[in-house]
């Protein structure tokens, strides 16, 4: 662990947490044919980014343990913030089952390369169940398939 790296990320995170909740508050409630309104998901996600962001933050401060330097992975770090973005991008056009299952299937071959049809199972199997489970029972609006 960098104690250092791990301080600053978690302040970070933790004001880019509090930013985003504020900012969700002045969201309009507008629900368009939706049981879920636009505010629900994103504030729990605020919530979940500080309380991680707090949890991180307190151990790197009670760490004792001398840091050892870690080797950074820009590569790693660029295919992920491209693929991120492509995914952002793609969103709308693909859909979100298949967007959501590409970024997925990339980002695990991107932690450890090799066992492809395991990653895109898993990746397909993860974005259709997400799907199914906001759509079709928490009524709530993804993009859907292109076709």
């Amino acid at each position: 662990m960098v104690k250092t790296f791990d301080r600053y990320a978690s302040v970070v995170f933790l004001a880019l947490g509090i930013a985003v909740f504020m900012y969700i508050q002045s969201i309009e409630v507008s629900t368009a044919g939706s049981s879920i309104g636009p505010k629900e998901l994103p504030s729990l996600l605020a919530v979940i980014l500080v309380m991680l962001s707090l949890v991180n933050l307190y151990q790197a401060m009670k760490s004792k343990t001398k840091a050892k330097e870690e080797k950074l992975e820009y590569k790693k770090f660029l295919i992920t913030f491209i693929s991120l973005i492509l995914y952002a991008l793609l969103l709308e056009p693909l859909g979100y089952v298949i967007s959501t299952s590409l970024f997925l299937f990339i980002g695990f071959q991107n932690m450890e390369k090799g066992g492809y049809l395991k990653s895109a199972l898993i990746a397909g199997a993860f974005a259709g169940s997400v799907y199914y489970l906001y759509v079709e029972i928490a009524q709530g609006v993804l993009p859907p398939m292109p076709f």
